[in-house]
């Protein structure tokens, strides 16, 4: 077999894109105790739908602290997310988290759902590091500041997420 030939029997074997994928990465980390709330009903397949039009989510986990229950630990397990269960606060995890995502070579974009204007200067480090930044929210108590800092802001309503880009 000409070498020629094998490279071309290789080209075969390389995964297509989906369709309505553009082909980045994205890496999401979800503040569990401040968007998982039972008054916001969300469903974490509902916000992987809302993301696949950016990329495909290629790194997800969701930071839960000690006292999240066994069933809420499961229905992130199987919304296909890593359960991230942190002795008390969220934040400083998932900051820590996030971080090592700007520096991932393998991730294009940085999707926080959260509403915690604590991470307003990690989407600012993000975007000078040259990576898309995408804020999934909800109200009340969604940080202005953390809106207007993200190149894509999604505000998840109980019925229907809007959307707004900068």
């Amino acid at each position: 077999m000409h070498r020629l030939d094998k490279l071309t029997s290789v080209k075969n074997y390389i995964p297509l894109i989906r369709e309505n994928s553009p082909g980045k990465n994205i890496g999401l980390l979800v503040d569990g105790p401040n968007m998982l709330r039972k008054e916001f009903g969300y469903n974490l397949d509902t916000v992987k739908d809302l993301l696949a039009e950016h990329g495909n989510v290629k790194i997800g986990k969701v930071f839960l602290n000690q006292y999240a229950s066994e069933k809420l630990i499961e229905a992130v397990v199987n919304q296909g997310f890593s359960p991230m269960i942190v002795a008390g606060e969220t934040d400083v995890q998932m900051a820590i988290d996030a971080y090592e995502l700007i520096y991932n070579p393998n991730i294009d974009i940085i999707a926080l759902m959260t509403r915690d204007v604590d991470f307003f200067p990690l989407i600012n480090i993000a975007k000078e590091h040259g990576k898309k930044t995408i804020i999934i929210g909800a109200e009340p108590g969604f940080s202005v500041a953390l809106k207007n800092s993200a190149d894509i802001t999604i505000t998840l309503k109980t019925h229907q997420p809007t959307k707004t880009t900068t």
